[in-house]
């Protein structure tokens, strides 16, 4: 209860921090929804009539006061742009974006893994150097850039798959409706994958070599001990307390990164609804989707922090 109870406290404190901050940092950009800047046709009566209406014209203070009393409503605020409310436009995107990225970890959990500790099982030879060259590229590359290639040779040279959206114009019904959703999102999947193995590999292979100098390996093998069975209870137990750690502090640029993967392959998800809101100024939604973004990476800290003291019961808690 203790644990617990401190884990909810850094929580709601690291909320509070963000939320200052994403505030503070929103309203000082230069260009606003309500000026002239973004919309020339409005007149200065209109402008100030609906800073009125939004409650702009008030201290930021106080704005940021009644967004906080408002929040703790679960109430975001309405869109500037579609006078929707926000929490109902983010709940709409969410789904997609989550899912994007639960999918893309896990795959990058187990690819990275399955290079990492063969990479270190083949120290020196062809595999380890191919498998390091091929991490290097990874982590190398651009998630933009294999984005378009990938775009340009899998969807409009070779016609695979589908080169934008997450639905064709007549989706079919029934599970046929799942396949093809995941038919549009094996893509921008594919190149979250690819991007985040990279670091993952070499940092499990590092610590993979580090595990194999160890006196029990060496008596292991020489009870004759299996390569599988060595992996399994001697290697995997020493890697996934680090490896989840890491992957607690990658959720952050997981969910930074579909902003620009879903902008680009046209994914009516979170990122390209935060890429809109920010091009427009609409301060509700850009709130709401920091907010929600914040929530979930802190959630997921502490997933992996519970996690982690499963497998060592040894950490202080």
């Amino acid at each position: 209860m203790k644990y617990l109870f401190r884990s909810l406290s850094y929580t709601v404190l690291m909320l509070f921090l963000i939320s200052l901050l994403s505030f503070g940092a929103i309203h000082m950009a230069p260009n606003s929804f309500m000026g002239g800047e973004l919309n020339p046709n409005m007149t200065p009566e209109a402008v100030a009539q609906l800073r009125a209406v939004y409650g702009l014209d008030k201290p930021l203070l106080q704005q940021y006061a009644d967004w906080v009393v408002n929040l703790s409503q679960l109430n975001f605020g309405i869109s500037f742009v579609s006078g929707a409310q926000v929490s109902g436009v983010v709940a709409e995107r969410l789904p997609v974006t989550l899912w994007m990225n639960v999918v893309a970890m896990a795959v990058t959990f187990v690819l990275s893994l399955w290079m990492g500790i063969r990479a270190a099982l083949r120290y020196g030879k062809t595999t380890d150097r191919a498998l390091i060259q091929l991490s290097l590229v990874s982590f190398a590359m651009p998630s933009y850039y294999l984005a378009l290639v990938l775009m340009l040779f899998l969807g409009f040279v070779l016609g695979w798959f589908p080169l934008s959206g997450l639905h064709s114009l007549e989706p079919p019904e029934g599970i046929g409706y799942y396949l093809d959703m995941a038919h549009h999102l094996t893509l921008p999947i594919a190149v979250m994958v690819f991007v985040g193995v990279g670091s993952l590999t070499l940092y499990v292979r590092s610590l993979t070599i580090e595990i194999l100098k160890s006196d029990y390996i060496y008596f292991a093998r020489a009870r004759g001990i299996s390569e599988v069975r060595i992996i399994r209870y001697y290697i995997l137990p020493n890697l996934l307390p680090p490896i989840v750690t890491m992957l607690g502090l990658s959720l952050p640029g997981l969910i930074g990164g579909s902003v620009i993967l879903e902008s680009i392959f046209g994914i009516e998800g979170m990122g390209q609804l935060f890429y809109l809101s920010a091009m427009s100024r609409d301060y509700p939604v850009i709130m709401g989707i920091l907010m929600m973004s914040a929530f979930l990476t802190l959630i997921g800290n502490q997933i992996a922090d519970a996690i982690l003291l499963k497998l060592n019961p040894f950490v202080k808690r």
